[in-house]
């Protein structure tokens, strides 16, 4: 048989996991790709930090986890306590609930996402888990989940506990899960203003903390921070047609800081650097030549999403390859490994990509087998 070797060159970027430092002023930061993954930044991305407000995250989570399993609704409601009344005293940051209120999950999901209310995470968490301490076990159950391996959270709000922890890196990939897996209820996050009509007194109308909501950029998320002991923080996301880019930054001294730093970073990104889809599951198909098949051809798919992130700056040859040993010979079972995808900076293998038959391929009978064979011997490969 004929090994057949495919290749397509693109004269694109290098692909590397470090590129040029986008000299952005900030004590611990990250900047991912969302599709391929790649960090295309990160300035101390390990060393632990205070959430702050950006826990609330895992709080939606949470919530957003049991809806999508119908363990929850949204017109469901939830006795607001003296707990979490509490908070909307204290000076936090409060969607200004009262005791004993009937809010439904929709609210207070507005009220943490938007408003950035403690007082409803601690509702939210009681109504769902019986005790914050409750909530804050599935939380961490959560995150060590997900990969979030340097993270311990402590309770639903992400004010002040010195326990309450996690690193920039962590909250990237549980920024990354929560658009991916709820990209319906990931609409909230940009949304601009939250109305609470209030027990006992006018509606509240207060809008989103995330700075990057008002700048027309694309931004759709997710959520600010801050604690004096950690200054502003700030998690952001951008879409730009079909690519997203994520950050997470923390330590910045003051609020403009902590927009223009992180907004800067998401552009350097968007500047500096490209991502391509390779293959997508059951979408990317190939159709390779079949030898004493009832078809001449039988198609072949990957069973992986592929993105590849490319530097701009420092071209260099990409070569993607298809191989496989053609033409292949039947009879072939559905979901049989019979090609790859090989990726390649120059010489050097990035990635394998297995592809495997879409259908079976039922062999000819014996007699038109004879044949075929018997015209390829005389006339060879017509």
């Amino acid at each position: 048989m004929n090994k057949i070797l495919l290749t397509f060159i693109i004269s694109l970027g290098l692909i590397n996991s470090t590129f040029a430092n986008p000299n952005i002023d900030v004590r611990t930061g990250i900047l991912m790709d969302f599709h391929s993954e790649e960090v295309l930044y990160e300035f101390d991305a390990d060393t632990q930090i205070y959430p702050a407000s950006m826990t609330k995250i895992m709080t939606s989570i949470i919530a957003f986890d049991l809806l999508k399993k119908d363990k929850l609704s949204l017109d469901d409601m939830f006795t607001v306590s003296e707990n979490a009344w509490r908070l909307s005293q204290s000076g936090y940051s409060s969607m200004f609930i009262m005791i004993n209120d009937q809010v439904s999950v929709e609210d207070l999901l507005k009220g943490i996402i938007i408003a950035s209310g403690n007082d409803a995470c601690v509702a939210l968490a009681e109504g769902i888990a019986g005790s914050e301490e409750n909530f804050a076990e599935m939380m961490n159950e959560k995150a060590g989940e997900i990969g979030m391996t340097s993270t311990n959270f402590t309770n639903s709000s992400g004010i002040n506990d010195p326990d309450n922890v996690s690193t920039v890196r962590d909250i990237a990939i549980m920024s990354k899960y929560l658009i991916e897996n709820y990209p319906v209820y990931y609409e909230l996050f940009k949304e601009k203003t939250f109305t609470w009509d209030r027990t006992g007194g006018e509606p509240i109308k207060q809008g989103n903390r995330n700075p990057l909501l008002y700048k027309n950029i694309g931004a759709d998320g997710v959520k600010t921070g801050y604690l004096a002991v950690e200054k502003y923080s700030l998690a952001s996301s951008i879409k730009k047609k079909d690519r997203r880019l994520i950050a997470v930054a923390s330590g910045f001294q003051t609020k403009n800081l902590r927009s223009s730093e992180s907004l800067k970073l998401l552009n350097w990104g968007f500047r500096n650097t490209s991502t391509f889809e390779v293959t997508k599951s059951n979408d990317t198909f190939f159709e390779l030549e079949a030898w004493l098949g009832k078809k001449e051809k039988i198609k072949a798919t990957p069973k992986e999403n592929y993105y590849i992130t490319i530097n701009k700056k420092n071209i260099r040859n990409l070569n993607i390859s298809l191989k496989y040993d053609g033409p292949l010979v039947a009879p072939i079972q559905k979901d049989t490994k019979i090609a790859e995808i090989i990726v390649k900076n120059k010489e050097e293998i990035i990635k394998t990509i297995p592809l495997y038959a879409m259908e079976d391929l039922k062999k000819v009978n014996f007699f038109k087998s004879l044949i075929t064979s018997i015209n390829y011997l005389i006339w060879g490969d017509v």
